[in-house]
């Protein structure tokens, strides 16, 4: 599986590509992150010097599934699922293909995080698909 990656500094108004990333360095980005250093430099700054929540997104660049993990704050996380799936419109009477169907979950731990981050390096869209509906 070939997987990117990229990086929101919140004191950044471009988001960072990382690029390529191998599977078993997913995991040790994330933990090298200092997501606490930037959420106390958040609570220091200007709300118009903040761009984003320091995030960080990874992508299996072979299926298009992917995840956004965000910081809120020192307990709460954000995770955004993105992945292709087909979708009904008009009432389910047709079907169309959204290569960027987006679903989100609020509230959660780093642990959740790095559950999330784990099924997607092993390719687990089952999990995913029940975790963030």
């Amino acid at each position: 599986m070939n997987f990117r990656a990229s990086f929101c500094d919140p004191f950044k108004k471009d988001i960072i590509e990382m690029g390529e990333i191998e599977k078993d360095k997913i995991m040790e980005s994330f933990e090298r992150i200092p997501w606490t250093k930037f959420l106390e430099e958040m609570k220091l700054k200007n709300e118009n010097k903040i761009y984003y929540s320091p995030s960080l997104e990874i992508e299996n660049k072979d299926n298009k599934n992917g995840l956004t993990v965000s910081a809120v704050d020192e307990k709460e996380w954000y995770i955004f699922f993105k992945r292709p799936k087909l979708v009904k419109k008009f009432f389910g009477l047709t079907e169309k293909m959204d290569d960027d169907y987006l679903t989100d979950i609020t509230g959660q731990t780093e642990s959740d995080v790095r559950d999330c981050l784990t099924a997607l390096i092993n390719n687990d869209l089952t999990f995913l698909e029940k975790k963030i509906k």
